[in-house]
């Protein structure tokens, strides 16, 4: 037995605005009974004795620390810019806000 019943189907289709077909409400009906059986499959397994993880393996940080470094100067920064103004880029206006 699926489930999602054809009704719930529809009744969520019309809560997210989806015209579907009577075909269609039959088809998602049962893609959904199957997608929520296989959820409650996978919660019947976990068990209590196993500690929630966000990942499987175990992961390390490989950033390298952060360290202080010289960086360009303004003029270095802007000095290929086709029109700097005041020490900063000029692009083009893409808003119509002020």
């Amino acid at each position: 037995m699926s489930a999602i019943t054809r009704d719930e189907v529809a009744h969520l289709a019309r809560l997210s605005r989806l015209a579907l077909t009577e075909d269609e409400l039959d088809h998602f009906a049962a893609q959904l009974g199957v997608i929520l059986e296989s959820v409650a499959r996978v919660s019947e397994v976990a068990a209590d004795d196993i500690p929630p993880s966000s990942h499987a393996l175990p992961l390390t940080n490989v950033f390298r620390p952060d360290e202080r470094q010289p960086s360009l100067t303004p003029d270095q920064a802007l000095a290929g810019a086709p029109a700097p103004e005041e020490n900063r880029f000029r692009v083009p206006r893409i808003l119509e806000e002020e």
